[in-house]
């Protein structure tokens, strides 16, 4: 998970004359969207970085923080990267938060959550590579919970400011069912799109002020192109099992 440099934008920063209406199920998805014309859009400042690093971590030695990386298996590549936190109290969480992280028997992070969630809480852009069961979805959600928080409050026909995109609807499901889980602890909303499922009922579901979104890059492009969603006030990115989506042919609409 990481914060992409964006701001609010215009209405027609991604939509064209069209808006979707007409379309033939010969179309790419995608294909009425315009590319944004970056130099015309005045994007607004937001904060990302919101790590503070815990006592007990800036008083373990480099020994220890390489012995724990090494016995944790844990590879990290970049410049200043933060040192892993061992409990989820160093993270810096919200109260709330921890308490349903604790109502949900997580004793201790695993190693993604362990490097990644002070990578993402700083504001890092971060490529995380991991095995599926080991607590990934949770490595990302949970420092989308903190940025939002600190975001000003959707308006009608906002959001969302968080974008987790996946290849597959069950994987959208799983994320959702992860992320509604943690996002409820704090009061905020979660939505889910992708194919397989009525439009007109998740269409409904978009006009509530969904902070976060879980989506297929397919469906998003169908919402996108018939205005029923936007991204004005997306900065919290997440591109889940990016690998996989490219594999699938989805390059074209993630760019």
């Amino acid at each position: 998970g990481g914060a992409r440099n964006g701001g609010p934008l215009n209405d027609s920063y991604y939509r064209n004359g069209h808006g979707g209406a007409g379309l033939s199920r010969f179309d790419e998805p995608g294909s009425r969207l315009r590319k944004p014309d970056w130099s015309s859009i005045k994007l607004s400042k937001f904060r990302k970085d919101f790590y503070y690093e815990h006592q007990d971590v800036t008083d373990r030695s480099d020994g220890e923080i390489q012995d724990f990386l090494e016995d944790a298996e844990i590879c990290v590549e970049g410049e200043d990267v933060p040192r892993p936190v061992f409990e989820f109290k160093e993270a810096g969480l919200p109260s709330k938060v921890m308490k349903r992280i604790d109502e949900l028997g997580w004793k201790r992070p695993t190693p993604i959550q362990s490097q990644g969630l002070p990578m993402a809480l700083s504001g890092r852009d971060v490529v995380g590579i991991a095995r599926t069961g080991s607590g990934k979805t949770a490595s990302f959600l949970l420092p989308a919970l903190v940025h939002i928080r600190d975001q000003p409050e959707l308006r009608r026909g906002d959001g969302p400011i968080c974008l987790v995109l996946v290849p597959t609807r069950e994987l959208a499901q799983q994320v959702d069912s992860v992320a509604r889980d943690l996002a409820a602890a704090v009061g905020i909303s979660v939505v889910a799109c992708y194919g397989g499922e009525a439009k007109r009922i998740q269409k409904q579901n978009l006009y509530r002020q969904n902070e976060i979104c879980v989506s297929t890059p397919g469906r998003l492009l169908d919402f996108l192109e018939s205005g029923d969603i936007n991204l004005r006030r997306c900065t919290y990115l997440v591109l889940d099992e990016a690998d996989r989506m490219l594999d699938m042919g989805f390059e074209p609409q993630i760019r």
